[in-house]
């Protein structure tokens, strides 16, 4: 390039740092190729605006260029300038714009260029990651299961191979709307907005012989039986990932996971928290005065617990490892039985005068909470003086 860089921005020789981003910035924004479809000369002078920031925004390159001029750069950096970093050859000036202001999005992010020159989008896309809630019940949960579900997801087309098109063999071309880069871009001033191409949706690419399958997407729909293997102790909100089994990727790309969401049903005996399984059993008033074995129910059968005589309502008991073992493999939780004592209902008056007649035998000492509470409420309990 014979014009002097200076000149090429506009600026003077001795212009600061700020002075000269400025200029590029305007000029830059001026002769980008996206404002200025099939214009050569814009395109040009976009590729000089470049090169010339490169150099001056750089103090090594602006260095060897004041003492040298232009030959600073030829050769391979020859001429007193290759210890300033070998300024043999200039970056793309889509890279240079893409880095001056910020990659895609804002202001220059035309046409897909940020963060790296010119970029054409790779037809083969990843696929999807699906999502699948499945509900379990508890003895399922604890024990572990084989489950087998059914799917509606995409899968790679059989009669193009996954490629899309007819023939079976790759048959893309960019897509003109795009120019391959997979999104378009609306500007207005200094804001930009991008957005998946509508014409190749955001594949950059079409296929020139469609497969009438898969109308050159290269995968279709399908219900897809997928069996599960739960392991025991998982819990409500436990998340599982199922390799490979989502949708298919566009034109034969990868294919992505689903995700299978645990949900166990709330049971009819045992409320889960954690490890632990919690029951509350109601036993009779005499059961619960004379004490003795009763029997529990777990997950795992029946089994016996003791309880001593004159036990009260809402005493809890521990079964150790009866409650559901641990995901991570590190044992079993407890059963806490919380014990209901449960008062007769809809006694005769024989009943009731019989039960008249034996609590009359009781004091105090049979009785040793309701005792203390009268003592400690005595104050509480006499009427207030008007």
């Amino acid at each position: 390039m014979a014009n002097d860089y200076y000149s090429v921005l506009g600026v003077d020789k001795g212009a600061d740092d700020a002075t000269i981003k400025k200029a590029y910035r305007k000029l830059a924004m001026k002769y980008h190729p996206d404002r200025n479809p099939d214009d050569k000369a814009a395109e040009e002078k976009f590729k000089e605006v470049g090169e010339a920031y490169e150099v001056l925004s750089n103090p090594d390159k602006r260095a060897a260029y004041d003492r040298l001029g232009h030959e600073a750069f030829k050769n391979g950096g020859m001429g007193g300038a290759g210890g300033a970093g070998g300024f043999g050859g200039f970056t793309d000036p889509m890279d240079i714009f893409a880095q001056f202001f910020g990659g895609m999005g804002g202001m220059g992010g035309f046409g897909g260029f940020g963060g790296g020159g010119r970029r054409q989008a790779d037809p083969r896309q990843p696929g999807s990651d699906l999502r699948f809630d499945l509900e379990i019940t508890l003895e399922e949960a604890a024990r572990g299961c084989t489950k087998t579900i059914e799917i509606d997801r995409l899968v790679p087309c059989e009669s193009c191979s996954a490629t899309g098109s007819k023939d079976g063999k790759d048959g893309f071309k960019p897509c003109p709307t795009c120019h391959g880069t997979g999104v378009v871009t609306r500007q207005s001033g200094f804001f930009v907005q991008q957005s998946t191409c509508p014409s190749c949706h955001g594949a950059g690419h079409t296929v020139s012989n469609p497969c009438p399958k898969c109308h050159g997407e290269g995968r279709v729909q399908k219900d897809v039986r997928v069996t599960l293997n739960i392991p025991a102790g998982v819990d409500t909100g436990t998340k599982m990932r199922s390799a490979g089994n989502g949708d298919a990727g566009l034109h034969g790309g990868e294919t992505g996971d689903l995700y299978v969401f645990l949900e166990v049903k709330p049971h009819d005996v045992f409320v889960r928290h954690g490890v632990d399984l919690h029951i509350t059993m109601p036993v009779g008033m005499l059961d619960a005065i004379r004490g003795g074995k009763v029997t529990v129910p777990t997950l795992d059968g029946p089994t016996k617990i003791t309880l001593p005589a004159g036990t009260s309502g809402g005493t809890t008991f521990r079964v150790r490892g009866q409650g559901m073992p641990s995901l991570r493999g590190q044992g079993r939780g407890d059963l806490l039985v919380g014990v209901m004592v449960e008062t007769p209902t809809g006694l005769n008056s024989k009943q009731l005068k019989a039960l008249e007649n034996f609590c009359a035998l009781l004091n105090e000492d049979n009785q040793p909470e309701v005792r203390d509470f009268a003592r400690h409420a005595a104050k509480y309990l006499k009427p207030k003086k008007d």
